[in-house]
């Protein structure tokens, strides 16, 4: 096969095997054959993909605690700006905020290998896979993949659940089967949460450590110290004054976040000004620190890809120097970053 030199206007220069579109088989003598393409070093050994938007979403969180929203989802959705062709919130995770009003029922059944669910405010029960809890505001659980669940509300109920759907979806996999999953259902007690913070709180922790966090896993996911084998779960205390020392790690991070008034993030040197209930994005890679200059303690709860990338001994965790405050300090509330 012969290709012709691209004549560029400002200079001639050979044609770059980066300049070459898809290749097929030029004598294809089977379908399988014909299924063939062909990339090459130059046009696809560094794929450019949309980033992960620095994003917080603020509408969605306001309509699920409307007292006049219905029974529903509410998906925390960028896959638009990031070319996928499924919901997600970062390419491996989806954030939804679940309303369910009193006396009525949400059901639920996702293609995912677990669910993580936060329960923002209401009591309710929670059944499926054999199993059944009763929660309150406050409450943690994880739900396994691969089964059915129907969450009823007393009052009215606002959950977070978080999934790492858009991971199965990628490579067109299902949820797994019933019993097969890597978690059963793991209930955390808001009283306990807090017990297991103020004893960390009271120990106390070196500038090595980052940050004050309870991290969650589970009997079956002890060995891994994660809540499902690709997602990692951590509840973060931000002290009155206080702040978490600026890092970068590889993995993505989805937040909700509990705190308002002071509270800011920094991301690559942009402030982004916290919402009470609002999911925050965390692009893998950048430089971001937490910031409370309120009067009391704050809270976020984060879900990373993270143990996606301890398997793959990639996390990248390091402390860094946070660049200069960048002077848009609201632009991440009026939608997706450019």
């Amino acid at each position: 096969m012969n290709f012709s030199v691209r004549q560029d206007p400002e200079q001639t220069r050979p044609q770059s095997i980066a300049d070459l579109p898809v290749q097929r088989a030029s004598a294809p003598g089977s379908a399988a054959e014909s299924r063939a393409r062909f990339f090459n070093s130059g046009n696809a050994f560094d794929i450019q993909l949309p980033p992960v938007p620095d994003h917080i979403f603020v509408d969605e969180p306001l309509r699920a605690l409307a007292a006049d929203t219905t029974t529903g989802l509410i998906a925390c959705d960028l896959s638009q700006h990031m070319a996928c062709a499924f919901a997600a919130t970062t390419p491996l995770i989806l954030a939804r905020y679940g309303r369910i009003r009193a006396g009525e029922s949400l059901p639920t059944a996702f293609d995912a290998s677990g669910v993580v669910c936060y329960v923002i405010q209401g009591q309710g029960t929670t059944t499926g896979a054999a199993d059944a809890i009763a929660w309150g505001a406050g409450d943690i659980f994880i739900l396994p993949g691969g089964a059915a669940f129907l969450h009823s509300a007393q009052s009215d109920a606002v959950l977070w659940l978080v999934s790492n759907e858009p991971q199965l979806a990628f490579e067109a996999l299902r949820a797994p089967l019933q019993g097969r999953a890597p978690t059963d259902l793991v209930h955390f007690r808001c009283a306990e949460i807090a017990r297991q913070l103020k004893m960390l709180q009271d120990i106390g922790r070196d500038e090595a450590t980052a940050g004050t966090a309870v991290l969650f896993s589970s009997d079956r996911q002890e060995a891994s110290r994660n809540v499902l084998p690709t997602l990692t779960l951590a509840m973060n205390a931000l002290p009155a004054g206080g702040f978490q020392r600026a890092h970068r790690h590889n993995a993505a991070a989805v937040m909700l976040l509990m705190g308002e008034e002071g509270c800011y993030s920094l991301m690559d040197g942009r402030r982004k000004d916290w919402v009470q209930w609002a999911t925050t994005v965390t692009p893998p890679g950048i430089v971001h620190s937490h910031y409370n200059r309120g009067s009391r303690q704050a809270m976020f709860l984060v879900v990373q890809d993270g143990g996606l990338y301890y398997h793959a001994r990639a996390m990248g965790f390091s402390f860094a120097e946070q660049p200069a405050l960048q002077p848009e300090p609201n632009r991440f509330l009026q939608g997706v970053t450019p």
